[in-house]
């Protein structure tokens, strides 16, 4: 019989047997009218009833985000009948799976039908349940607030499965009414119209400042200038971008810089109406560009009925620099920042303008911040930890001193005791700190789900991994740091999915092929783990060569990583490749001796970057090995290891 996947909903009337018991032709009369009712909402959600099973429905969808929008719609109809309808009485609970079903007739069959009525069993009256596996595909394109029940052991499924809930005012007497979904905003980049187009920076650099600003505001979710800066000359309309970042409205606009002159021109739109909320033109010198930024945020909050505190107030009150040539040295600086791409040498021109920035003004705390926060970034892509640290702390430091209020400057404290000092305790609270001051900081926000992650707190960390998603949803690192926790945690099938959906969404870029290929491996679809790579064969890049043959190697075929190995000494001057993927490199040719020794030398010299990836289940041959336990220790991370070891080709676990 063919299967196919399909999400799985099973509904069941609260006090029903009771009900039946006591007044068989008012149950009867109960049912009637929830098929009248739950008719036209499963045409318009695409539904289809299956059967009825006694007061219990089994329904099916053809994708999870109908199934749930589905059962809330439900739901919220029942709850909201006045009495005189007949239906206040009826009491669902409804539970909903995502998962393989075989067609037998008109019926379904399979695991996934088992695993949705027991979902159900465990709902509350007026309640709607789902998996896991459901989540994942609907916790960020639906506006309704879910809470995790924690891993539930289910009869006949041999794991636990992770238990969500709609969070609905009513769910549980006395819990508080769900806070009201916040307004999404998307300021897209400001079009740069000035007579020198060598003055595009100041377009760029002042998008990246709005968007800071509105950030501040704890009552508005704001996108991240890494999703938004994709639109730069788009021709896409209001409702597409809406569509594609999730968001209520947009701010766009342009600018024009003729001098010490400034025409700022923005409006807010209304992404479903195409409506304008507000427009303005401002003419004004560069000496009043804050001011300009402050009554923007002012009046996009106030449009958006987003209320400012008394601290946010002030906070849009204030200049970042009395100097106006660091700002324009600082607005270079970020601008240069977003087209960082990686090459060896690339970051000079951001550190140029930044430090340049704070040459003219020594005391503006956010071009520290900035600069710090990039300078760790750069390390784990471009050159060693012991190259970087040490200033990036310095300058941390000095913007913590200087503005003790900045989100941005708290970030960049908790990223360097996390990445340079494993300082976990400080790196968790000042990223917390930062999160508090600046709910959209998707940064903050990534470096805490990777702490989580290093932390071993795996449903903490795929909780800030998502928000970071949802912040930034055209990014590309929060999704791969997400697929790898579900990878480590054993869901390689939630992992798989994440990683097509993003070489869906963001094309075969080498970071996905591979961590897409290795996921493959790992599930035992080597043919297709080794087609995801094959076009890598050709590229001189090192980095993509050993990523070729480290799939390879997983998939039972050494040779050329083994090959690779043997010449990593004689990279080019100025080629950095972090010595954890080197260490790896080892044990996928089954020299784990060679793995040991890399790792101990990269700890003594500097490279930490074992905290990242020692979770790997590439690295479970070496993981019981004490030596590999002492590196852990040392780097102050849980030595515990709570999964089964997965076994390479051709090897056995230590």
């Amino acid at each position: 019989m063919p299967r196919r996947l399909a999400a799985i909903m099973f509904t069941d009337i609260s006090g029903f047997t009771a009900l039946a018991q006591k007044d068989e032709h008012g149950a009867l009369e109960m049912l009637q009218r929830q098929d009248r009712l739950l008719r036209p909402l499963l045409e318009s959600h695409h539904g289809r009833k299956v059967k009825s099973m006694g007061d219990g429905l089994l329904i099916e969808f053809p994708d999870a985000l109908d199934a749930v929008e589905c059962g809330v719609e439900l739901q919220h109809t029942l709850h909201d009948r006045s009495p005189q309808d007949g239906l206040q009485s009826l009491r669902l609970r409804v539970g909903i799976h995502l998962g393989d079903v075989q067609r037998q007739g008109t019926d379904i069959l399979g695991d996934a039908v088992n695993v949705a009525s027991r979902i159900e069993h465990m709902t509350e009256p007026e309640g709607l349940c789902l998996t896991s596996s459901v989540y994942d595909q609907v916790w960020n394109k639906l506006p309704y607030r879910f809470e995790s029940i924690g891993q539930r052991p289910l009869k006949g499924v041999r794991q636990p499965v992770e238990v969500y809930r709609v969070v609905f005012p009513w769910t549980v007497p006395g819990l508080p009414v769900a806070a009201p979904l916040l307004p999404r905003i998307a300021v897209l980049p400001l079009g740069n119209i000035s007579p020198d187009p060598g003055d595009a920076y100041f377009a760029d650099g002042l998008t990246e400042e709005l968007i800071s600003v509105l950030s501040r505001n704890k009552g508005l979710r704001v996108i991240s200038h890494t999703s938004v800066g994709q639109y730069q000359a788009t021709k896409k309309t209001v409702a597409q971008i809406g569509a594609e970042l999730g968001v209520d409205t947009v701010l766009e606009g342009t600018v024009r810089k003729a001098g010490d002159q400034l025409r700022v021109a923005v409006q807010l739109i209304d992404v479903r109406s195409d409506e304008h909320r507000w427009s303005e033109v401002y003419d004004r010198t560069l000496e009043n560009v804050f001011s300009t930024q402050s009554d923007i945020a002012e009046r996009t909050a106030c449009a958006l009925q987003a209320e400012l505190t008394p601290g946010e107030r002030q906070a849009l009150d204030a200049r970042p620099t009395p100097n106006i040539e660091a700002y324009e040295s600082y607005l270079r600086g970020i601008e240069a920042v977003r087209r960082f791409d990686g090459s060896p040498g690339s970051d000079a021109e951001a550190v140029h303008h930044l430090e340049d920035a704070l040459q003219k003004d020594p005391s503006f705390s956010e071009a520290y911040s900035h600069l710090a926060d990039f300078l760790v970034h750069v390390n784990v892509i471009t050159r060693p930890a012991t190259s970087v640290f040490p200033r990036a702390r310095a300058l941390a430091a000095r913007a913590l001193e200087l503005n003790p209020t900045s989100s941005d400057a708290h970030t960049a404290r908790g990223n360097l005791a996390m990445q340079a000092d494993q300082d976990w305790v400080l790196a968790e609270a000042e990223l917390k700190q930062a999160i508090e001051m600046n709910p959209s900081d998707a940064s903050a926000r990534l470096w805490y789900g990777q702490l989580l992650y290093a932390l071993q707190r795996g449903e903490e960390a795929k909780r800030q991994l998502r928000f970071a998603v949802e912040l930034d949803p055209l990014a590309l690192l929060p999704r791969l740091t997400l697929a790898e926790v579900l990878e480590r945690e054993g869901d390689l099938k939630a992992s798989i999915t994440l990683l097509e959906k993003a070489i869906a969404g963001f094309g075969p870029l080498p970071p996905i092929r591979w961590n897409l290929a290795i996921a493959y491996a790992l599930a035992g679809r080597t043919r297709e783990a080794i087609q995801l790579v094959d076009s890598m064969a050709n590229d001189p890049d090192a980095l993509l060569q050993g990523m070729r043959a480290s799939v390879l190697a997983l998939a039972g075929n050494p040779d050329e990583l083994r090959s690779l190995l043997r010449g990593i000494e004689l990279l080019p001057p100025g080629r950095y490749i972090p010595l954890t993927v080197v260490a790896i490199g080892y044990v996928l040719v089954g020299e784990n001796e060679g793995a040991i020794a890399v790792l101990q030398r990269g700890l003594e010299t500097g490279d930490r970057d074992l905290w990242v990836s020692y979770h790997s289940p590439l690295f479970d041959p070496i993981r019981r090995d004490a030596r590999f336990i002492e590196l852990i220790r040392a780097l102050k991370l849980p030595t515990e290891v709570p999964w089964p070891p997965f076994t390479l080709p051709g090897q056995k676990a230590d």
